[in-house]
């Protein structure tokens, strides 16, 4: 079970459809781990999955680490290690995990989003989503 943040679930479900996206996740750091606090259009059994994800795990926790995004082509058919099996559960493709940065440059949060078909983003689409994701409530 995961403890809901309101405030980020608005604004998860606007930031999905403002981009045309068909499910989404935030995901909290507190310590070295990542926390669910919002899901959108997640199965509840991945939810249960990724309630709690560990430092440097699956596509959240490689964002995390890196502090740069972190995106597949197709959820489905990724074979780079970074997607947990849950999450082909989701019925979507392209997806990307943007970390979200507090003012000394550390992760405060990872955002998910994921489309209904395949898609590469590019440089420039990758910095416009991290903008947006930057402006998640806390």
């Amino acid at each position: 079970m995961y403890e809901k943040n309101q405030a980020q679930q608005e604004w998860l479900e606007s930031f999905v459809a403002e981009r045309d996206g068909i499910a989404g996740t935030v995901h909290v750091q507190r310590g070295e781990d990542l926390y669910l606090t919002a899901a959108h259009n997640i199965p509840p059994n991945v939810v249960a999955i990724v309630a709690h994800v560990p430092h440097g795990k699956g596509m959240a926790g490689v964002a995390q680490v890196r502090k740069e995004p972190v995106q597949t082509c197709n959820l489905q058919t990724d074979e780079t290690g970074n997607i947990k099996p849950g999450a082909k559960a989701v019925n979507a493709q392209a997806a990307i995990a943007l970390p979200v940065l507090d003012a000394a440059g550390a992760v405060s949060a990872v955002v998910g989003i994921a489309w209904s078909h395949e898609a590469e983003i590019g440089a420039a689409e990758q910095q416009s989503l991290m903008e947006m994701a930057a402006a998640l409530p806390q």
